[in-house]
């Protein structure tokens, strides 16, 4: 079959499915919510926690459009807003108690109007009806793959093991650390978990499984070291390196540090880059005989933050 009939037939049950669906909306979706409404509000409690532009963009609202409805339902009580812990200038949406009344509402609407549409359905028919809807979905996942969830939080019980695995995973398979440099980061790590005073310890998430982390400790009232800076190299180049760096450096401009070091090796040319990109200046060399076979050159890297900003 040429692809203008593969076409045909395509665009043919788009018209039919599309009529189908329309006679549901207009059972369901009435005023004050009308279909994009409620879609806007279906995406805020699914999501629990994005800002506005995520859910516009998911949604494919224009943008002023999108503006006027969040302004419309704040204003109603239906959502509000908390800042974000990872970026002060975010804010995320979150539907209040009445929200989530209105959202049930349409879950059950459309409940109603669906099983309407389908009581004269045998139940053959509607295993095959089923069957194709997610043979159709399939196929286009494959084509057009979900996007990845990422995140950057702070530590949470059970963490902290995790941060160590992945040292010590990452650094033998590339960079064949021996296990001493395992001990060295267990034990910062374990120190830390005594006295998190001053400091705090984040870890990047990616599809709920933990890829890289970054941590700030307190060194003296105005100095702050950063350290268990890793990110697994499958996931690089999605922005999590320079994600996990902005959210320490914020972390030590709130707690008032003027100063912050860290320690690495030399042979980690993409950290470097990055360091050396945030203004990091190396001050201070020193040779390892530990960590490897071959004698390592480890690196001082300080930032002045009193002139970050």
């Amino acid at each position: 079959m040429e692809t203008i009939q593969f076409i045909e037939k395509i665009r043919k049950f788009n018209r039919y499915y599309a009529n189908v669906l329309g006679k549901i909306d207009q059972q369901i979706y009435h005023q004050p919510f009308p279909l994009t409404e409620a879609r806007v509000i279906t995406e805020i409690n699914n999501k629990n926690g994005c800002t506005a532009t995520e859910a516009r963009e998911n949604l494919g609202i224009d943008r002023g459009y999108m503006s006027r409805m969040i302004q419309k339902f704040e204003d109603e009580g239906i959502i509000y807003k908390k800042q974000s812990e990872e970026d002060k200038r975010q804010y995320l949406l979150y539907l209040t108690d009445h929200g989530k009344e209105i959202y049930q509402d349409l879950v059950n609407n459309s409940r109603r109007e669906v099983g309407n549409m389908i009581k004269a359905l045998s139940n053959r028919d509607l295993s095959k009806l089923t069957s194709s809807m997610e043979q159709i979905e399939s196929i286009f996942s494959i084509e057009n793959p979900s996007p990845s969830t990422v995140s950057i939080r702070s530590f949470q019980p059970g963490d902290v093991g995790f941060v160590a695995h992945l040292h010590g995973r990452l650094y033998d398979e590339t960079y064949k650390f021996g296990p001493m440099f395992e001990y060295y980061v267990m034990k910062g790590l374990t120190e830390f978990m005594m006295n998190t005073d001053g400091g705090q310890l984040w870890v990047a998430e990616v599809n709920g499984e933990i890829v890289g982390s970054i941590a700030i400790t307190k060194y003296n009232e105005k100095t702050a070291q950063l350290r268990w800076f890793v990110l697994d190299e499958e996931y690089q180049g999605m922005g999590l390196g320079k994600r996990l760096m902005e959210t320490a450096i914020h972390f030590c401009k709130e707690q008032g540090y003027q100063h912050v070091f860290l320690w690495t090796v030399s042979i980690l040319n993409k950290a470097r880059h990055l360091y050396q990109k945030y203004h990091f200046t190396l001050t201070e060399e020193k040779p390892n005989q530990e960590w490897t076979e071959a004698e390592i050159m480890e690196e001082r890297w300080d930032l002045d933050l009193s002139s970050y900003y």
